[in-house]
């Protein structure tokens, strides 16, 4: 590095980032002192002020010494907290433990009796680092508060006493093997909805799939999008993560839909029927359509509400907004700023807006929140509305016997322009967004669009935005997946104006978020599955077997060194198993090549030659598939047929603690859901089914299908409930 790279190669180390990156080739790259400039400034670094840059080093350097205690302390089975004093050292320190149940821990220590875990000088003062030993604590997040002798406040800092590993299903526990679909629930087709599946669609597939011998329903992504702007409608691109899509409510299971005369009035006229039924035939989700009809009348269902609520159902909504606090008003106040700014057509987002809006503490914003209260209410009472619905298709599912109920999926982060970021000011670092390196997926990297935490903005906060946002999407005796659960390690920071290749690794506490993971698991009873596909690192793997993480194993990744498909038998046990994914290609598509030909036409190659060179590849592919089969005692089907049904038994037969399946797979579709690389070329996560899932989940075919899913996993030991269908 040229004039002050000491100064920088301290700060890299100081600030989690890495010093470069082993390739998905093996070849190892140091990162640029232009990306490590970016990389620095993006987390609020002056970079062009070397004089402030070294303050900036020294200050951070000495940081966690002149506190005596850090932001949060994870135990374990240890108990044992690092306290930071001056020297001389105090007589004696007071200690409090405020327990979240609401009871308390006292005790007294003698510094000079503690032992000692280093020493530090720093100017004209020393500094010496003492183990503190407290007794054992409940699992859970308590206070530590430290007081002198004369009872001064000293510091106080957040326990998080976590179990050694995450919750396991009873069922999985004893041996079990659990099978479900995989559903992205808006392609859900059905002749009663509003043309997207919603959650009346969900409670009924559950129990369609609950008769079928299934155990459990995956979901894509639920969180909040913009009602606003419902063209954007990526579910891994969310306005918030610790919301519901709004667009998933039924309006005609709201309790006031039937009461609200002008409502009767509007769906009732042959205009709106015709439209809607428009809606329910496309092919793919016209999110204006279904946006302009579904919110059109749920407005009015808001203020029969509003009206002529009863005093019990009008104390259910209070409750609700009560539990979310602050969090839901926010939101709120950010979604009716948005509608009100996007019909000013100002629909880039919050950075867009004028200045006095971008800050939900700014006056402005809480002028707005006041002059236009109905506004704001009405997205607090979608949400309620939401997640009434959502409570409802749990129960569904569980009454009618799914083992797991549902399998919630967490994205990796926000969008950048949506409520998440501008209620959380400060602990996302704006001037990067995520991605991945270069990759035979992507040879050019990846870059999603999605800002990051700040590592050490997210520990000064003591991950309480982490805590909630896994309490939030966790579902109660189900299961989670967290989308690409290096973060928990690192992400790919790519700064802005960057290309992603020219991006690097920033790194979190692993330990620290493990421990949480695992703590709200126990909480919720809740398995959870990590998204470990692409480059992984061998700390992540650890940390997942070691705390009970769930790995999550694709078909097609599934492969030896010498390009043979591995055997059931060597698939592990604490895993999901699946034949694809939402950024996959189905498997009659993959089969057929279909795929290669739509990215083709979409301009995705870079010449015919890399087209031409990835069908000769999948010809390969397929036929190492046809000898795992083979091997496996699967004989494929004749060439040109899928063997659709012979690679779910495959995946069946492994000891994977967990099977998905995929409804297109067994329609045989292959029209995909996603295609990665793609914005404006392919109308992403719009893709309905192509049958409606009453019709084909009561099909004679899919019924056999499913029976003998079920045999291979339950080995007949689970008989579904005979409803007579």
């Amino acid at each position: 590095m040229g004039d002050g790279g000491a100064v920088l190669a301290r700060l890299r180390a100081l600030r989690g980032i890495a010093e470069g990156f082993t390739d998905y080739r093996g070849e190892r790259h140091t990162l640029s002192e232009a990306s490590l400039r970016g990389l620095l400034a993006a987390l609020g670094h002056a970079v062009d002020d070397p004089a402030a840059l070294a303050r900036e080093a020294d200050e951070r350097e000495a940081r966690d010494w002149v506190r005596v205690l850090p932001p949060v302390v994870v135990l374990r089975k240890d108990t044992v907290v690092p306290v930071t004093v001056l020297a001389p050292l105090l007589p004696a320190i007071r200690w409090r433990i405020d327990i979240e149940t609401g009871d308390a821990r006292e005790g007294e220590a003698v510094p000079a009796e503690l032992p000692v875990l280093g020493e530090r000088g720093i100017g004209d003062l020393w500094y010496v680092r003492l183990a503190l030993e407290l007794p054992p604590l409940p699992e859970g997040y308590h206070r530590l508060r430290l007081e002198k002798p004369d009872g001064e406040p000293l510091a106080d800092t957040r326990l998080v006493v976590a179990p050694e590993r995450c919750f396991e299903p009873p069922v999985i526990r004893a041996g079990g093997r659990p099978w479900g679909l995989a559903v992205q629930l808006y392609t859900l087709r059905s002749a009663r909805n509003w043309g997207i599946g919603d959650f009346t669609d969900l409670a009924g597939f559950a129990v369609a799939a609950a008769r079928l011998g299934a155990d459990v329903i995956g979901l894509n992504p639920l969180h909040a999008l913009f009602p606003a702007d419902p063209a954007s409608c990526a579910p891994y691109s969310p306005s918030s993560r610790y919301f519901l899509n709004v667009l998933y409510i039924d309006p005609e299971a709201v309790p006031e839909f039937r009461a609200a005369a002008e409502v009767q009035r509007r769906v009732g006229q042959p205009e709106f029927l015709a439209r809607l039924e428009a809606l329910r035939a496309a092919p793919f989700v016209d999110y204006p359509g279904v946006a302009d009809l579904k919110l059109g009348v749920l407005r009015l269902v808001y203020e029969e509400f509003a009206a002529r609520a009863s005093p019990a159902r009008r104390l259910e909504f209070e409750t609700f907004l009560s539990d979310r606090g602050q969090a839901i008003e926010e939101f709120a106040v950010f979604h009716a700023l948005h509608a009100h700014f996007a019909a000013a057509g100002r629909t880039a987002g919050w950075r867009d807006w004028p200045e006095g809006f971008r800050h939900p503490d700014a006056q402005a914003v809480r002028e707005f929140a006041v002059a236009e209260r109905a506004a704001v209410e009405f997205h607090c009472w979608l949400q309620w509305v939401a997640a009434a619905q959502l409570e409802a298709a749990k129960r569904s599912a569980r009454d009618e016997g799914l083992e797991l109920g549902l399998y919630l999926d967490l994205a990796v982060g926000p969008n950048g322009d949506g409520a998440e970021t501008w209620s959380l000011r400060g602990l996302f670092a704006e001037g990067a967004t995520v991605g991945a390196p270069p990759d035979p997926l992507a040879l050019q990297g990846q870059d999603w669009g999605i800002p990051p935490f700040d590592p050490d903005a997210l520990r000064e906060a003591a991950y309480d935005p982490f805590i909630r946002l896994l309490a939030a999407n966790m579902p109660r005796d189900g299961a989670l997946r967290i989308d690409h659960v290096m973060m928990l390690m690192r992400l790919w920071w790519v700064p802005r104006g960057a290309a992603s290749a020219d991006g690097g690794y920033v790194h979190y506490r692993l330990d620290e978020l493990m421990a949480i993971v695992a703590l709200e698991s126990r909480r919720q009873r809740c398995l959870v599955i990590g998204e470990d596909l692409g480059t992984v690192p061998p700390e992540v793997r650890d940390a997942m077997v070691a705390h009970g993480l769930f790995s999550y194993r694709v078909l097609w990744f599934e492969r030896a060194a010498d390009g043979r498909f591995r055997a059931p038998a060597e698939y592990p046990r604490e895993a999901l198993v699946t034949p694809g994914t939402h950024d996959l290609p189905t498997l009659a598509s993959y089969w057929a090549g279909t795929d290669i030909e739509l990215r083709e036409r979409l301009g995705l190659y870079a010449s015919p030659e890399q087209a031409a060179a990835q069908q000769r590849e999948r010809a390969a592919t397929r036929h190492a598939l046809r000898e795992a089969l083979q091997a496996a005692g699967l004989p494929a089907p004749p060439a040109g047929t899928p063997p659709l049904r012979e690679v779910q038994h495959f995946l069946a037969d492994t000891p994977a603690a967990l099977l998905m399946l995929q409804p297109e797979d067994w329609l045989g579709m292959e029209t995909p859901v996603n295609v990665p690389g793609t914005h404006r070329e392919y109308p992403n996560w719009a893709r309905k089914l192509s049958a409606d899932w009453p019709e084909f989940m009561a099909r004679e075919d899919i019924r056999a299908l499913a029976a003998e899913v079920r045999e291979r996993r339950h080995g007949g030991g689970r008989t579904p409930p005979d409803n007579g269908n």
